[in-house]
């Protein structure tokens, strides 16, 4: 009787660690889809944002239709730089610089945790904006 006991005890502390395990690897997994969610809304935010710009007449500080204006040729990083702190570096991403061009502007996002191997490129063009999580 005593050795099925201890039978017993063993087979229940390795379900339990087993058990243990499953959940750690289910919470990090969740984290991990929960940072990517997060950064894609802020990415949306932020392209939200920068058709705002594209719509804004150039007499009222905007792109006049366009992401690159002729005159001044940087004002859309000018407009990038005084864009709120929290919106460039957050709790869960760092953004790069935009890639600008007439019609479109890429944002860049990497996960403030270095563990995760992917970033988030959101694309923005004067009537949408995407976002992909890229490997």
């Amino acid at each position: 009787m005593g050795q099925q006991q201890l039978l017993l005890i063993v087979l229940g502390v390795i379900i339990v660690g087993i058990a243990i395990v499953v959940g750690i690897n289910l919470f990090n997994a969740n984290a991990e889809s929960s940072t990517q969610d997060s950064i894609v809304a802020q990415g949306t935010n932020i392209g939200a944002l920068a058709q705002q710009y594209y719509k804004k007449p150039v007499a009222l500080g905007g792109g006049g239709n366009s992401f690159t204006p002729d005159a001044p040729a940087t004002q859309f990083e000018d407009y990038w730089d005084g864009l709120p702190t929290n919106l460039k570096t957050s709790t869960d991403a760092i953004w790069g610089d935009p890639a600008v061009s007439d019609t479109q502007v890429v944002f860049t996002a990497e996960p403030q945790d270095a563990s995760y191997g992917w970033t988030v490129e959101t694309t923005v063009t004067p009537t949408q904006i995407f976002s992909k999580v890229v490997q």
